[in-house]
């Protein structure tokens, strides 16, 4: 619970980062990059985005 609140905060603060925290090097990454260099708020929505769907999926799967 905490490294996911942890993710959510530096999704907001630091979009790429909270990106890069949950799924690692991937496509996602590189669109959450182009996002946050066209815009921080939808780079920030994005990370939001990926980081719950990742947390939904992971809770499906346990």
């Amino acid at each position: 619970m905490t490294m996911k609140l942890l993710r959510l905060f530096l999704g907001v603060i630091v979009p790429p980062l909270g990106v890069f925290l949950t799924v690692g090097f991937s496509t996602t990454l590189l669109i959450n990059i182009l996002l946050t260099f066209l815009g921080w708020f939808p780079g920030s929505i994005h990370a939001i985005w990926v980081i719950m769907k990742y947390q939904e999926n992971m809770d499906e799967v346990v």
